[in-house]
């Protein structure tokens, strides 16, 4: 998969305001945490997450996916009338139908002639939004394009916390598979991609690799128990351990499909941003594709895990504080839930 005619031309974040630390969920958790002996502190010892965001309660993703979306494009300095393609990459969305997309296309103000549609793959949505945007600008379909996404773990982190403190049989077990959950974050990320003719930036997309495992597809499943409790709120359940070695496996073998159809090697990397999910897999991940962790940027402590924002958020702030430098050449580090893995490559010009 490579591109030739393609530049990624802006990102741009929304960050939520409500900061709930890991001691904050932990001090709810207390009841449970004294009759089972556990100790205080482990969410943020084996995750590495100190703290996590939240919009404020009733927030639809739409309304900030769109303020988002009208600052990339604002960025990118692209006449909105080029815009040929918005997709709505999260797994938030404000609804079934219609596609939450069309709010947002409307809110930003974008032409009638604009392609709209909602893109659900895990936290590989807006990934997937910026292949199926590159394609198109590179048949010359369109010039340009936006992907934008929002996630909001609070009913889901508010949930389970309810959920594991209302049964009087919660067990270690059912701890260990709601652990995930916990570390569920929220934010918002846009990235707008323009024909090489248009851009401004010459920042170019130059291709990758995709690879999928779908006997994984069971390690973490979302919504599982939201009628047993029925309290309209989302359940997730996690083999996190299982989840870890499986998605890791899959992306090492993603990250030498990619190397080999860029014709890179581990040494032309000099930046990435990942998937942002612990501590724990983002070492392993790094060890397991052979590059140092000190080329990425991480938003895992802060932020939490932000599903499919994570990736292009972490791509957001990094270049807004200088992660980047002019002629580098940046991984794009993409596991997913499924299991799915999308791996590209980027070359930074400004």
């Amino acid at each position: 998969m490579r591109f030739q005619n393609v530049c990624v031309e802006a990102f741009s974040a929304t960050l939520p305001s409500n900061v709930v630390t890991s001691d904050e969920i932990e001090q709810q958790l207390a009841p449970i945490y004294e009759r089972l002996r556990l100790p205080a502190g482990r969410l943020e010892m084996m995750t590495g997450i100190r703290e996590r965001r939240f919009f404020d309660p009733g927030t639809l993703p739409g309304t900030i996916s769109a303020i988002t979306a009208r600052k990339a494009v604002e960025a990118s300095g692209i006449d909105p009338r080029y815009m040929g393609v918005l997709i709505h990459g999260s797994v938030c969305r404000d609804q079934l139908d219609p596609a939450t997309a069309s709010g947002v296309h409307h809110a930003v103000g974008l032409s009638n002639q604009t392609l709209v549609l909602d893109v659900s793959n895990a936290c590989l949505g807006l990934l997937n939004g910026m292949l199926i945007l590159a394609n198109m600008i590179e048949l010359g379909q369109v010039r340009a394009g936006v992907i934008v996404g929002t996630e909001d773990g609070r009913d889901l982190v508010e949930g389970t916390i309810d959920s594991l403190l209302d049964n009087p049989e919660t067990s270690r077990k059912d701890v260990k598979l709601a652990f995930a959950s916990l570390t569920i974050g929220s934010g918002s990320a846009a990235v707008v991609m323009c024909d090489r003719k248009l851009s401004r930036s010459g920042n170019r997309l130059l291709g990758g690799a995709y690879l999928t495992d779908t006997s994984s597809h069971e390690l973490c499943e979302g919504g599982v128990e939201a009628q047993t409790h029925g309290d309209g709120r989302p359940r997730m359940q996690t083999d996190s351990e299982a989840l870890l070695h499986a998605g890791v496996a899959l992306g090492a073998k993603t990250w030498e499909a990619a190397k080999s159809t860029l014709t890179w090697t581990n040494e032309t990397v000099n930046k990435s941003f990942s998937h942002q999910v612990g501590k724990a897999h983002r070492k392993l991940m790094y060890e397991s594709l052979g590059l140092d962790q000190s080329l990425d940027y991480p938003t895992v402590e802060t932020l939490g895990n932000t599903g499919a924002a994570a990736l292009p958020m972490a791509a957001a702030l990094g270049i807004e504080n200088g992660h980047l430098s002019a002629g580098d050449k940046v991984a794009m580090l993409g596991i997913g839930s499924g299991l799915n893995s999308i791996m590209l490559g980027m070359e930074w010009k400004k």
